[in-house]
């Protein structure tokens, strides 16, 4: 049986690895049984990277979780667009 993935232990892995300023992780699936998630994430290592190279390097952080998650969304940010983006809501 496949070992469950929370929340926690996604965003700790995201902080320490990446490194993270702030990382925002939700169970969206049913029951919330770990198999779909959505994430918000912020670094300044997403500095001068394009989208696509971002969500490789979350994914490749991430290989052994994904492997068992059914879906994954991710939005990266660097720390300034993120701030960018908080003062627009």
């Amino acid at each position: 049986m496949a070992e469950e993935i929370s929340t926690e232990a996604l965003k700790q892995k995201l902080i320490a690895e990446l490194p993270a300023a702030h990382v925002e992780i939700s169970d969206t699936s049913v029951n919330r049984c770990g198999a779909a998630f959505e994430a918000i994430i912020v670094s300044d290592t997403f500095e001068g990277k394009s989208l696509l190279a971002r969500h490789r390097l979350v994914n490749k952080i991430l290989e052994k979780e994904l492997a068992s998650i059914h879906a994954f969304s991710q939005k990266t940010y660097t720390t300034e667009q993120f701030a960018a983006q908080s003062e627009k809501q």
